[in-house]
């Protein structure tokens, strides 16, 4: 076993005492850095006297969760998993750290999406010509999707609620940088809400396009995203309130939705010569 130079050993697989999934987890997270720069983001809510890494647990626990974890550090998958993830921290000091940091949400929150966006501004790099933002222009642009999602809740938790579908749970909004057919979707942000939370809620909207703009690396150097970026929503995202934002923001955008039955009726009445900026697909 050696360490990364990071929080975690990098090992050999064994399938009897560590998952696969487990050190390609691991690996990704050395490579990244996102476990030091944690570290250095959660500093200022670390006691003097505190042995345990307010980095390093926040990391065991996003690491744990993906692995399928659901009791940490005593479920059976993190268990096995100890030895790809190294020391784990005792049960009693992660309820610790997360009543600390729920004191001071807004600022952890900021502080963790800061060393978000510094990560994947690293991989970024290390991807060169690969890189989801690699010679982008007006023409061919970085597509973020934005699209909400509902999330079961079979049992009652909080801000569990009745959705517009007839269901019961969540109604979280999401931004996604689009890889293409050759990739699938790098999740931006999230935005957790509630199952009652509307559709076409502009605010929400525009808080998650802030936060999506804020993980691309250009924004680091003080760019904004300008006409390199398209940004992708259906026709929850068409609100004047959203729209006059996106042109605020100069970035290019595309708002899909489903049009009358007597839309080309109303279309034919538009006088000639008027640009509408339509582009109809059937």
């Amino acid at each position: 076993m050696k360490r990364t130079g990071g929080m975690y050993p990098l090992v050999r697989v064994d399938s009897t005492r560590c998952k696969a999934g487990g050190v390609l987890l691991t690996t990704t997270v050395g490579l990244a850095g996102i476990d030091r720069l944690l570290s250095t983001a959660l500093s200022r809510w670390r006691k003097p006297s505190a042995v345990h890494d307010p980095g390093k647990i926040i990391t065991d626990l996003a690491v744990s969760l993906a692995l399928g974890g659901t009791a940490w550090p005593t479920s059976p998958c993190c268990v096995r998993s100890r030895v790809c993830m190294g020391r784990l921290r005792e049960t009693r000091r992660c309820p610790r750290l997360i009543g600390v940091v729920a004191a001071d949400v807004a600022a952890v929150v900021k502080a963790i999406n800061t060393a978000r966006a510094a990560a994947r501004a690293r991989v970024w790099a290390l991807a060169g010509d690969r890189a989801p933002d690699h010679a982008r222009s007006a023409t061919d642009p970085l597509i973020v999707d934005v699209d909400a999602t509902l999330v079961t809740s079979h049992s009652d938790k909080q801000h569990a609620a009745p959705t517009f579908k007839r269901g019961y749970g969540f109604h979280p909004l999401c931004a996604f940088v689009d890889h293409g057919q050759a990739g699938t979707g790098e999740p931006l942000t999230i935005l957790l809400r509630p199952g009652t939370a509307g559709s076409n809620t502009a605010a929400d909207h525009i808080t998650v396009l802030t936060d999506a703009f804020a993980q691309l690396p250009g924004h680091m150097t003080g760019r904004g995203p300008g006409k390199r970026v398209l940004v992708r929503v259906d026709g929850a995202g068409g609100t004047h309130q959203l729209l006059n934002w996106l042109t605020g923001q100069r970035v290019q955008y595309s708002v899909g939705f489903t049009l009358p039955s007597d839309a080309g009726e109303v279309i034919e009445q538009i006088p000639p010569g008027v640009d509408t900026g339509l582009q109809l697909r059937g």
